[in-house]
């Protein structure tokens, strides 16, 4: 099934930019069995946030409230399918300043929001208004998924991830093996010819994982391999450091003048001992930029407990 894409980092109601990073919107264009149906089949009766779909249903845009860790709350303006009958009422007093307050409406997911995906897709909730210039708040879930969407608090880092479009937060991203990066706040997400790539305006990011074919070789031969055909950088434009486990990682970046190119290059890698790493291209415009990509570099981390519990 085909899923809306989630719009940026704006307010689900009114679209401005949101100025608190401890409470994160994101906002669904359009019910998923949208998807299905020809653009013809939508209809609304004015308001944005109501859409009736030919042979498919009625629907109202409403803000589900998700729980996160770090203190950060998760509002995502996803869609309800309703009954004709709520429908109808709602598009009657949407803008009547003493009706509107008392709308309760009642009806099943239309998205399947990730990370919860099927799982969630049709569960069913009651909603409320809680701010006369927001939208029905999910307040009460009905049945074993909704109640457990609503009540627990999850791990703040395990949904963003999920959400491709750029977001206000920086967010821990799992790779694969084990392995996780962090991707910048106000990058969007990809994963695109065997790589993660985060992206901003004027910055970039790729990351991919190697394994090492010849088994018990040393971390440090390990690296060597794969900095083979790597061009020479002056002194002063690469750096090695020891991991605690007996890892090792190395950097070596680029500026213009070096490569011809307009942007500044950083290529580094994390290597594990037991032949596990990763690698990470960093391309920015400015030079002041660098420290940025030397973060994101030692934002690498391994977790192998992850990998033999699997």
């Amino acid at each position: 099934m085909s899923t809306s894409a989630p719009a940026p980092t704006t307010c689900s109601c009114c679209g401005d930019a949101l100025v608190d990073e401890r409470r994160i919107d994101i906002r669904f264009g359009l019910p998923d069995v949208a998807f299905e149906l020809p653009e013809e089949a939508r209809r609304s009766p004015g308001p944005s946030a109501l859409l009736a779909l030919d042979g498919a249903g009625f629907f109202v845009r409403c803000l589900l409230p998700v729980r996160l860790t770090g203190d950060t709350e998760l509002v995502l303006g996803a869609w309800v399918e309703i009954d004709e009958a709520t429908f109808l009422r709602a598009a009657d007093i949407w803008d009547d300043e003493v009706a509107y307050p008392e709308l309760v409406v009642r009806g099943r997911l239309a998205n399947a929001v990730r990370p919860w995906g099927e799982e969630v897709l049709g569960a069913e909730f009651t909603g409320r208004i809680s701010d006369p210039e927001e939208l029905p708040y999910l307040v009460e879930g009905h049945g074993p998924e909704a109640v457990r969407l609503l009540g627990e608090t999850w791990d703040r880092d395990h949904v963003l991830a999920r959400f491709p479009h750029p977001l206000p937060v920086a967010v821990r991203t799992d790779l694969d093996e084990g392995w996780s990066v962090e991707r910048t706040a106000g990058f969007s997400a990809r994963f695109e010819n065997g790589a993660d790539q985060f992206a901003a305006r004027d910055r970039s990011v790729a990351v991919g994982l190697f394994q090492d074919t010849e088994p018990g070789r040393a971390a440090e031969d390990f690296l060597a391999a794969l900095l083979e055909r790597a061009p020479e950088v002056p002194e002063g434009q690469h750096h090695t450091e020891r991991l605690p486990d007996g890892g090792i990682r190395y950097a070596f970046w680029s500026a213009p003048r070096d490569t011809g190119r307009t942007r500044h290059e950083l290529t580094a890698y994390a290597v594990e001992p037991d032949g596990s790493a990763a690698g990470l291209f960093c391309s920015y415009e400015e030079p002041e930029q660098h420290p940025w990509a030397l973060h994101v570099w030692r934002s690498l981390r391994r977790d192998a407990a992850a990998v033999t519990s699997r």
